[in-house]
């Protein structure tokens, strides 16, 4: 029951279809009983009426809305991207202007939390493009060219103080995570006022 929660989730968050050999890597569990907790939590999709259902094809699998709400689901996003990105969206997105192409690993770093979704919003909506990269393992991401154009710019090298925060130390050291050692404790005077 355990993997199968664990699963869901890894298919609900990840960016891109994970093969059966992506999810026993990611639940550190043997091919057989991802291959096992799949047919179980494809079962419990089709049980009922979901909201989500597991899409299988050239045997990878992703979480996606039911085929009976797509059009629901569709004037929503026409909606979704049209509109003002939250605030955490423009964090994530000024980040990656400066700092791309940079690792989902070392964006979390920065913002503190997990970019997933945010990711996917980004993506969809056109602004930013994921990368593999073989030799490191893991997904870049950087701006798009439609991006720097709605920008009215050139290039991103373009942006106010690009090249000051584009390598900036503290930024540095937080990927490097010897922030937390720079930073002193707060003293009991200041948490007292």
């Amino acid at each position: 029951m355990l993997l199968k929660s664990q699963l869901e989730s890894l298919l609900f968050v990840s960016l891109k279809p994970l093969s059966v050999k992506d999810l026993a890597s990611a639940a550190k569990v043997k091919t057989r009983e991802v291959e096992e907790a799949l047919l179980e939590l494809e079962a419990d999709y089709q049980g009922g009426e979901r909201g989500l259902t597991l899409m299988k094809n050239n045997a990878q699998y992703q979480i996606t809305t039911a085929g009976a709400n797509a059009d629901l689901v569709k004037e929503f996003l026409r909606d979704e991207a049209t509109g003002e990105l939250s605030q955490p969206s423009l964090e994530t997105l000024t980040i990656i202007a400066y700092r791309g192409p940079i690792a989902k690993l070392e964006l979390e770093r920065i913002r503190g939390v997990n970019c997933s979704l945010i990711l996917r919003h980004l993506i969809m909506r056109g602004l930013v493009e994921e990368k593999f990269d073989k030799a490191k393992d893991q997904n870049y991401y950087s701006v798009t060219h439609d991006f720097v154009r709605f920008l009215g710019m050139g290039a991103v090298t373009e942006l106010p103080e690009y090249e000051k925060l584009n390598q900036h130390e503290s930024l540095e050291a937080v990927l490097r995570g010897e922030l937390a050692e720079q930073v002193p404790a707060p003293t009991e005077e200041a948490t007292n006022s």
